[in-house]
């Protein structure tokens, strides 16, 4: 089932987001429902947040960017191999130089900018069937997963702008949550007046 995305201003993407355990209701059709609602966005990764639940539970997948010509080859097998489910996951560290990248957002869309992050990440979490996994990753895969695990700590991208560029998006950022803008994903807008 395909669920709405939740738009820039709702609270909820403000939310440090709750550890959950293996009992949680309905958890693997929830992490289904969240697959298909990225699939549909073209996205290529996915928090509980951005679909209305405060837990730590975010989703990736990868692949799309292992076609881009720029990278290398080992680069390449990883993010092809980057389709995962991450659950009460915690960065042990963060390591490396930090590198800009053109990020973007289903819950701000038609933003982005060029975010800085380092390039290496070590990260515990469990997967869909509660085993524990600590794994180290790099470059894109790593920036994936930092911009996913932001949103469970209740950090969007923007957070990570230059005062000047906040000041630049200030009026679509606005718009975003007032819902005046055209998506071809279903979207739930805070600030959106409803309509008679």
């Amino acid at each position: 089932m395909i669920l709405p995305i939740v738009a820039y201003g709702d609270p909820v993407l403000r939310k440090v987001g709750k550890d959950i355990s293996k009992e949680y209701p309905n958890l693997n059709p929830l992490i289904e429902n969240m697959y298909q609602t990225m699939y549909n966005a073209y996205g290529v990764g996915l928090a509980a947040p951005q679909i209305g639940l405060p837990i730590r539970l975010f989703i990736v997948d990868a692949s799309p960017f292992s076609e881009d010509k720029e990278i290398s080859d080992e680069e390449k097998i990883q993010l092809e191999n980057l389709k995962k489910t991450f659950i009460n996951a915690t960065i042990l560290e963060e390591t490396g130089n930090e590198w800009a990248f053109n990020e973007g957002c289903l819950s701000i869309p038609d933003v982005r900018e060029d975010v800085f992050r380092q390039e290496k990440i070590k990260i515990e979490y469990y997967d869909e069937n509660f085993k524990k996994h600590t794994e180290e990753y790099t470059g894109i895969a790593a920036r994936i997963i930092q911009h996913e695990y932001d949103h469970i700590e209740g950090i969007l991208f923007t957070d990570k702008l230059s005062p000047l560029k906040k000041r630049l998006i200030k009026g679509k950022l606005t718009n975003i949550s007032k819902g005046k803008i055209k998506v071809d994903y279903r979207m739930k807008f805070p600030l959106a007046k409803k309509r008679r």
